[in-house]
């Protein structure tokens, strides 16, 4: 998978103006070459953004070079929002004609990487896996991954693949942020365990980490996303909102820029790629946020941040700690006795 400087993802949410909000043809044709300019080559889509108009405005961007870029796109959500159940979901007849379609829109003969887009909890993983070898062995995909499924689903999958023989999963794609850092609790060591890349979309907590909805706390990005978008409802967030303005003090940047660069932190300490998917509507916002490929955080400041945003990792993840912790102790006294027998 290619990566912009090797950190990040151009997501295409906001391309065309479908759901009413978005960038222009125009404004998306700007953020695409800043981002091409800047290295970057790996893009994501899905057939739901803006009811199909990304996937069509990609298309028309990366004709002139389709080879150079990394091209991922989603099915489960269709791009008719009256649509009838068979045209959502996770099902056989709902990929096959989701792809066919995607391949238009895009005008490509292959997806670099394509993606259940959310479980639907209800297909069965052998339905799905077979579906993703098929489209794998018609070279009409590349390679197949999951978005927004729980771990214990692609865990499954992961196996399954194995022993079956069929096209494996290369990565899974889950929210992660300083706003919002419960997949620390399966998803992310999950796929360190198995190998598999993660792309993590909602860097900023939408909008949430730069800071934006303190000076315009009516912003109308927050009714039209709605659960896309956190907001500072508790002294949890105005604690970590105000060690991110501090740090970004310290270091001369911006609250963008700090919470990209902890992303990246994590990424450089990650034993699998972990890459950040960057989805913004202007190519100024697009430009503001590259600059955090700049900021380097010191050890304390990381500290700082971890601490402010950090979540319970929960049952019985605690409890192994505490018993491994115990055992370890146990451990250490059993060898001081036998030293001194």
């Amino acid at each position: 998978m290619g990566r912009a400087n090797g950190e990040q993802v151009r997501g295409t949410g906001n391309f065309g103006t479908g759901w009413g909000h978005g960038a222009e043809p125009a404004e998306a044709k700007k953020i695409f070459e800043l981002y091409a300019s800047a290295g970057g080559n790996f893009i994501d889509t899905a057939n739901v953004y803006q009811f199909g108009q990304s996937e069509q405005l990609l298309g028309d961007l990366i004709a002139a070079d389709r080879d150079h870029f990394v091209v991922a796109t989603k099915y489960t959500n269709g791009t008719d929002s009256t649509a009838g159940v068979s045209a959502k979901g996770n099902s056989r007849k709902n990929m096959m004609r989701a792809v066919e379609e995607s391949l238009k829109r895009l005008n490509t003969d292959h997806i670099d990487l394509y993606w259940a887009h959310i479980s639907d909890s209800m297909t069965p993983m052998e339905e799905v896996l077979r579906g993703f070898d098929d489209l794998v062995r018609a070279g009409k995909i590349l390679y197949a991954g999951l978005s927004n499924f729980p771990a214990w689903r692609i865990a499954r999958a992961d196996l399954m693949a194995e022993v079956r023989g069929w096209a494996s999963m290369v990565a899974i794609q889950t929210e992660y942020s300083l706003a919002e850092r419960t997949a620390e609790r399966e998803l992310l060591p999950m796929a360190e365990a198995l190998g598999l890349a993660i792309t993590t979309w909602s860097p900023l907590g939408g909008g949430l980490l730069t800071g934006k909805y303190r000076d315009h706390p009516a912003n109308t990005r927050l009714e039209k996303l709605g659960m896309l978008v956190h907001t500072e409802t508790t002294e949890k967030d105005t604690l970590l909102m105000n060690t991110i303005f501090e740090v970004a003090k310290e270091a001369g940047a911006t609250a963008t820029h700090i919470a990209i660069a902890w992303l990246l932190h994590q990424a450089r300490t990650s034993s699998t790629a972990l890459i950040p998917i960057l989805g913004s509507r202007t190519a100024d916002q697009l430009q503001a946020t590259l600059g955090a490929l700049e900021v380097v955080l010191d050890a304390s400041q990381v500290a700082r941040l971890d601490a402010a945003s950090q979540v319970s990792l929960g049952v019985p993840h605690e409890q192994i700690a505490s018993s491994v912790k115990n055992i370890a102790a146990g451990m250490r006294l059993n060898d001081w006795h036998r030293l001194h027998a």
